[in-house]
């Protein structure tokens, strides 16, 4: 067992994968010498040279496109983004070429591409560098989306994503790259695969990424009063282990899900839909959904944490559920 920081567990990952696999190879502004935007990268090219590890231009439809092309022609590129917001630049290679490609050659192709994308608020970087952007690439038909919340499931998410043999969305929550974790082993993760942070009797809690750690925090101040939470971390937003969600939903009969997105639009309303469509007869009170509000992350810190929602938010939803 091991102490890894997320960022660690990701680039132990890819680290991973490259030693195993020649056609491995990992590309993005910045992720040569100087190791990444937020130093995820770092010995990675000493490690592996710089036709490994390749520095690109500031243009991201060059980066994604760059990452069909060569997926397509038998490599296995991981593409890396400064930052989630960047993606927009690219989104017309995204969803109109990477995500049809495979399905529009009849299977002939495949494309094992990974887009790493930093996302989220908390760190002052302000509207255009903050943004939860998955519910736009969640809609996309062809792509698969991952969130991890610890260092293991960044770890075993990598590899499994590396391993998919279509275009894998992996999302990392810039505040959760210094956290660290004990990792036990060094598998891959299957996609699609719900993990349960902590059992409860008495209410569903649905979380992503950083939230997942303001659910546990609300759980925690939540059983001082008598209320047993149970915190499911998706891990894995497309596909979805919605199997995972109906056994829990069973046992509590209440939900909340909780996503640091703007509400308005959010993935957490399609969890929210399927839950309402699939399981409305084991629901004992309408699913409840917690967001950032309808407006632009703001650089002031006092600011931004007002919209960005947090454990003190989920407590009090979950009291007026209960």
């Amino acid at each position: 067992m091991k102490m890894m920081t997320y960022a660690e567990a990701i680039r132990e990952g890819m680290r991973i994968k490259m030693q195993k696999d020649p056609n491995v190879f990992i590309f993005g502004e910045d992720v040569g010498a100087f190791g990444g935007c937020f130093g995820v990268t770092a010995g990675l090219f000493d490690e592996f040279g710089e036709k490994r590890v390749r520095d690109t231009p500031i243009s991201e439809g060059a980066i994604i496109g760059s990452a069909i092309g060569s997926a397509a022609t038998g490599l296995r590129p991981i593409a890396e983004l400064m930052f989630i917001d960047f993606l927009t630049v690219g989104m017309d290679q995204l969803v109109n070429q990477a995500a049809k490609l495979r399905y529009m050659f009849g299977g002939k192709i495949t494309l094992p591409m990974v887009v790493r994308m930093p996302g989220g608020a908390g760190v002052q970087a302000a509207a255009q560098h903050s943004q939860s952007l998955e519910a736009w690439i969640t809609h996309v038909p062809g792509l698969k989306v991952v969130y991890p919340s610890t260092p293991q499931d960044a770890l075993g998410l990598m590899l499994g994503a590396i391993e998919d043999d279509n275009p894998v969305m992996f999302i990392e929550h810039k505040l959760l790259y210094s956290v660290k974790g004990e990792v036990e082993n060094e598998k891959p993760i299957p996609l699609g695969v719900a993990d349960i942070k902590k059992e409860g009797k008495d209410v569903t809690v649905i979380a992503t990424g950083k939230m997942v750690h303001d659910a546990l925090k609300a759980s925690e101040l939540l059983l001082k009063d008598g209320i047993d939470v149970e915190v499911i971390d998706p891990r894995s937003l497309y596909p979805l282990d919605k199997e995972t969600i109906f056994k829990s939903l069973q046992k509590t009969n209440k939900v909340v899900v909780v996503t640091e997105e703007n509400k308005r639009g959010g993935y957490g309303g399609e969890i929210s839909a399927m839950i309402s469509e699939d399981y409305f007869d084991y629901l004992d009170a309408p699913v409840v959904r917690i967001g950032a509000l309808d407006t632009p992350i703001p650089f002031s810190p006092t600011l931004e944490s007002y919209v960005i929602p947090n454990e003190t938010d989920i407590v009090n939803a979950i009291k007026e559920l209960i």
